[in-house]
């Protein structure tokens, strides 16, 4: 199990890709930050793994299947491949767990709820759950940059009404919980992580999830 909710995102990847190569090297630097591209765009980890098992298969059956795969770049078109299939999911108003009104209907529905938050951010998730309502953007793009836009306003709103020493504790446990990464992956891509789980932290401590699809269809958990 991984030491952190999205460090599993990252450490499936790596095990998933390791034991299909049917080698025991881990994931390069060049690795990890491809990884932090795909986590970056957005793509869920059952998205992640279509593509890297779509890769390998067709390398199991070509010409040069006695030579290892050395990278998992290897397997960067089939996962971008997979993404579009995904999108086109997506632009068809279809999520893994819900049509997409619903789904989206699901996080006003969960900020109308939202526990323990101060005044500003009560009225921040007030409004971010009217404007779902509304209606959100059509195209997965310009929805994605929609949702992030109102979950950093939520974020910051909830950071301003926080005390200070329940950040701190917070920051604590999640860099308690990354440690066994230190060394592993490059600082920016451990940074990401930490960044992403602060957030989903944040946000759990009143009851709410993160405003993507990403972590409606369970980006961190294989499917």
């Amino acid at each position: 199990m991984a030491a952190d909710a999205e460090a599993a995102y990252y450490q499936s990847i790596e095990e998933f890709f390791v034991s299909r190569r049917g080698d025991p090297l881990f994931l390069s630097n060049a690795d990890w930050n491809l990884v932090r591209r795909w986590r970056l765009a957005g793509i869920p980890l059952r998205v992640v793994l279509r593509g890297i098992a779509d890769a390998l298969d067709a390398h199991a059956h070509g010409f040069q299947r006695e030579r290892k795969v050395g990278s998992l770049a290897y397997c960067a078109r089939e996962v971008e491949a997979a993404r579009e299939r995904w999108a086109h999911a997506l632009s068809l108003g279809v999520v893994e767990s819900a049509p997409r009104a619903q789904a989206l209907e699901r996080f006003a529905a969960a900020l109308d709820q939202a526990q323990d938050l101060g005044p500003g951010a009560r009225a921040v998730a007030a409004t971010i759950a009217r404007e779902l309502r509304d209606g959100a953007p059509p195209s997965l793009s310009e929805l994605s940059a929609w949702l992030a836009e109102r979950e950093s306003r939520l974020l910051q709103a909830i950071l301003l009404e926080e005390p200070a020493a329940l950040r701190v504790e917070r920051e604590r446990e999640v860099d308690a919980r990354l440690a066994p990464w230190r060394g592993r992956m490059p600082p920016r891509v451990l940074g990401q992580i930490r960044g992403e789980s602060l957030a989903s932290r944040t946000l759990e401590a009143h009851g709410l999830t993160r405003l993507s699809l990403f972590h409606l269809e369970g980006g961190g958990a294989q499917a």
